[in-house]
């Protein structure tokens, strides 16, 4: 079996970085003000991983959003889905002068420690895609995750006409991302679609596993009729290697296709949904993810605050405990119907 893997952003990347010294345009904020300006303060960003053509995006979208928004980027490193690394990632930009660190921590429960060793040194953390578990953060920049798996559930409870087998694809339960999908997930279908057989089966957002877990339910239930991945970064590929091997990559209107739904809105996703390989995604925006963790970071330099409420561009800012707000960006579904909208960052940055 194999992952998609990307080429690692980091020298090429890195080379076409343009730090300068504007100040960021106060009014793309949502709400919020104070005095102060960021100057050539370093803001760092690390990068969670390079096996996923999601994370990959995100990565192409850091140097131009830190271009526009006047931002002096330091290189940005990546932990590769390693804690142990993301924790002497921000050890080593802490020591090289960050102001802020942008990161994305793939578990969320092992990130406090390091939290509260940067809240000791004035050093604002913003945290992108995920929310730590515990410790404190100026800023969680993502989208609604449980909305996620409920509109996973609602799209093959639907197409399936409320019976039959599904594979999900679970990404890591110690990961609240992963939490949130499959919890919201497995509601929505106890309680919409009960005559819906659910088949869980983690997969710590290896493709690998999934591709293996798949292979073992499809000898065991040949009958299986939808699944649900939860990040198509990682489980695109192998899926589609595995069903194309087995004669299962058939249209829609064929008794034996199995409806297919993923999480990410990658350019690759939207292919095959064009090519009628799978049948939806829901866009998880690289591209804001981007803009708002640099801009959220910027600001807190800044010495900014934000309250809860709506913000001027489509989310909402909600206190989630502990005096943590989290800035929800929109997510929407793709299917065949708007894959070819141009305003989805997936039809933007190319595959």
């Amino acid at each position: 079996m194999e992952l998609t893997r990307r080429a690692t952003l980091g020298a090429a990347i890195v080379a076409a970085l343009v730090a300068t010294t504007a100040a960021c345009n106060s009014a793309e904020s949502p709400s919020g003000g104070g005095d102060g300006g960021s100057g050539n303060s370093q803001i760092a960003v690390d990068l969670p991983r390079a096996d996923s053509d999601f994370w990959n995006s995100y990565a192409k979208y850091i140097p131009q959003f830190a271009q526009e928004q006047g931002i002096n980027l330091m290189t940005p490193t990546n932990s590769q889905n390693d804690i142990a690394k993301l924790v002497a990632n921000a050890q080593a930009l802490t020591s090289q002068g960050a102001k802020a660190i942008v990161m994305a921590p793939q578990d969320t429960g092992a990130i406090a420690t390091t939290l509260a060793q940067l809240e000791q040194k004035k050093i604002p953390v913003v945290s992108v895609d995920t929310r730590p578990d515990k410790g404190k953060v100026f800023m969680v920049v993502r989208a609604d995750n449980r909305a996620y798996g409920q509109k996973a559930c609602e799209f093959l409870g639907e197409k399936l006409g409320g019976k039959g087998k599904v594979v999900e694809f679970q990404g890591s339960l110690s990961s609240v991302n992963g939490r949130d999908r499959s919890e919201a997930f497995a509601e929505c279908m106890k309680t919409k679609f009960p005559g819906i057989t659910v088949f869980e089966e983690p997969t710590e957002w290896e493709g690998a596993k999934a591709s293996a877990a798949l292979q073992t339910r499809l000898a065991q239930h040949p009958d299986i009729k939808g699944i649900y991945m939860q990040a198509g970064g990682v489980f695109l590929a192998p899926t589609l290697q595995l069903l194309r091997s087995r004669n299962l990559l058939v249209p829609a209107a064929d008794p034996k296709h199995i409806f297919i739904v993923s999480n990410d809105g990658i350019p690759q996703e939207f292919e095959a949904i064009r090519k009628g390989e799978i049948d939806a995604t829901v866009s998880q925006p690289a591209d804001l993810y981007a803009k708002y963790a640099l801009l959220y970071a910027k600001a807190a330099v800044d010495g900014k605050t934000f309250q809860p409420g709506p913000t001027d561009h489509d989310s909402n800012i909600v206190d989630v405990g502990n005096g943590v707000l989290e800035d929800q960006l929109p997510a929407p579904l793709v299917t065949a119907a708007n894959v070819d909208d141009k305003a989805l960052w997936g039809n933007q940055i190319g595959g």
